[in-house]
């Protein structure tokens, strides 16, 4: 599990290694000039094997280009939720209008997605409904799992209805004209950028993006690949692809994308007084970089922009494009990332000096429980009911939870207080803090607002901790004194928790 340093994002900044569109002449009847060519590729989801088959469209004999049809989108969309996603109920039918030149998507849930060829735009009625999970309480449900084993049994959460509200969020209409994006109608077909696919739905739902190098089609997220010198088999394919020069509509293209979906998914824009991403480029001498064929200096600039204009430590510069032929790497830190990585040193460096290389996560001095952890973690919903026949709990932060309510209220305890210390903590799952939250205080209360959409949730969980599949009382840190131990590394969950320890004046901070 990936710390919350990288994983949890409103939008994980990718290096545009392949993108999907280009932006042909505004005069929309000169579209039906385009050559249009049907090439149905190797496809892979997340590793080497299953390999299947996707058919992509290239446009004006553009190489380097993958566009798809909305009825191809269909069956990629039912593929990621039903078999990837495993939400059973999920339905999407498709129709059209107007010749054709207005095709929507429906939901199971009556959210659409409406692409209008015409005027260039991608509307949704509901863009957090359209994207979730059938199985979630809430369209911002942030729990990985439904509630219920495979055999219908409560397991590890409860989502609770009273009290949880939500509201909706406004009609998001994406007019790609402004972005000198096009959506080409030929011959009675429309084309849909699969990049466009790949940021507004399969990045914020599935963690997944969309890559193509020209040989093969890769649904993957980042550690697919692997590393620099440590690729794994999927990553190796990806990159064998030959180094080149990006086409001109390619560079166009990625440059007016990464504008658009900064501008609706990058969650911080106020706060560093961003109105418009095209705009911060152009003031910064970005602009042309991003721009330009040359695949190392788009990356090279995307990076230094990532690493010292945003430095915001969620975000990062994940993996250099395959047309780049110099792979260098372009991990190095901005002020921010600097500062944390110093912090990490000094502090890490102080608790070794006096409690070892590292802590025990669980120990009693006196009648106080310390309960120390660098990272939240947490392990598939059933596996921590194999506990009932093997004994052993998962080594994560929830089987650990689990372990310590079940010492800390053993017969003849002496616990009367706990300190959680997260004086090192980077953050992780959601589910382990959700899960700690729901030991501490019983109901765990969490408010999530959108800022794309606007749209808001409360939504309130419950956690199984004794592993009875009851939610009751049985499961709660009571009648302890409760602390908290934070200090300037303790960052994203490392966050949220004392939040909302100092939200529910649970906990006293220190």
């Amino acid at each position: 599990m990936k710390t919350m340093r990288k994983a949890l994002s409103c939008f994980l900044i990718l290096v545009i290694i392949v993108s999907s569109s280009v932006s042909f002449a505004e005069d929309k009847s000169a579209e039906s000039q385009i050559d249009v060519e049907r090439k149905v590729v190797p496809t892979y989801i997340g590793s080497m094997e299953g390999e299947t088959e996707f058919p992509v469209y290239l446009l004006d004999h553009v190489e380097d280009l993958p566009w798809i049809t909305a009825e191809d989108l269909r069956d990629l969309l039912i593929l990621f939720y039903r078999d990837y996603g495993n939400d059973q109920n999920y339905d999407l039918k498709i129709t059209t209008e107007q010749n054709g030149t207005v095709v929507t998507l429906e939901r199971e849930n009556s959210s659409i997605m409406e692409f209008d060829f015409e005027k260039d735009q991608v509307t949704f009625s509901d863009y957090d409904f359209f994207l979730h999970d059938s199985s979630e309480s809430s369209q911002m449900d942030m729990l990985s799992g439904s509630g219920f084993s495979e055999d219908g049994e409560p397991e590890l959460f409860s989502r609770v209805t009273i009290g949880s509200f939500e509201r909706a969020g406004t009609v998001i209409i994406l007019d790609l004209q402004d972005y000198s994006i096009s959506l080409p109608f030929v011959n009675g077909t429309g084309y849909i950028p699969l990049q466009l696919i790949s940021d507004f739905i399969l990045s914020p739902e599935f963690s997944t993006c969309a890559y193509y190098n020209g040989k093969a089609l890769f649904f993957a997220d980042h550690d697919s690949f692997g590393e620099p010198g440590e690729r794994t088999p999927l990553g190796e394919y990806y990159y064998s692809a030959q180094p080149c020069q990006r086409s001109t509509a390619l560079a166009e293209y990625g440059y007016h994308e990464l504008c658009l979906a900064l501008d609706c998914l990058y969650g911080l824009k106020e706060i560093h007084d961003i109105t418009s991403f095209d705009k911060l480029f152009w003031e910064i001498g970005y602009e042309r970089d991003l721009e330009d064929p040359d695949a190392q200096t788009a990356d090279d600039a995307l990076a230094d922009f990532i690493n010292f204009y945003l430095d915001d430590l969620h975000s990062g510069f994940l993996d250099f494009s395959w047309m780049n032929s110099s792979k260098e790497d372009n991990s190095y830190s901005g002020p921010a990332n600097s500062l944390y990585d110093r912090t990490y040193e000094e502090y890490t460096g102080i608790r070794k000096e006096y409690l070892g290389e590292q802590p025990e996560f669980y120990q009693e001095v006196g009648n106080t429980a310390y309960i120390t952890f660098d990272e939240f973690t947490s392990d598939t919903w059933s596996a921590y009911y194999d506990v009932i026949d093997t004994g052993i709990l998962p080594n994560d932060t929830i089987g650990l939870m689990i372990y310590a309510h079940q010492q800390i209220y053993r017969e003849d305890s002496p616990v009367e207080n706990v300190v959680f210390d997260l004086s090192c903590n980077e953050g992780g799952s959601v589910d382990a803090a959700l899960f700690i939250i729901g030991w501490i205080l019983g109901d765990t209360s969490l408010c999530i607002k959108n800022t794309f959409t606007g749209a808001m949730s409360n939504l309130i969980y419950r956690a199984d901790v004794n592993l009875d599949r009851v939610f009751d009382w049985g499961d709660s840190l009571t009648e302890k004194n409760v602390f908290c131990l934070i200090s300037p590394l303790s960052f994203s969950c490392g966050n949220l928790l004392p939040a909302v320890f100092k939200n529910f004046q649970k906990a006293t901070i220190i």
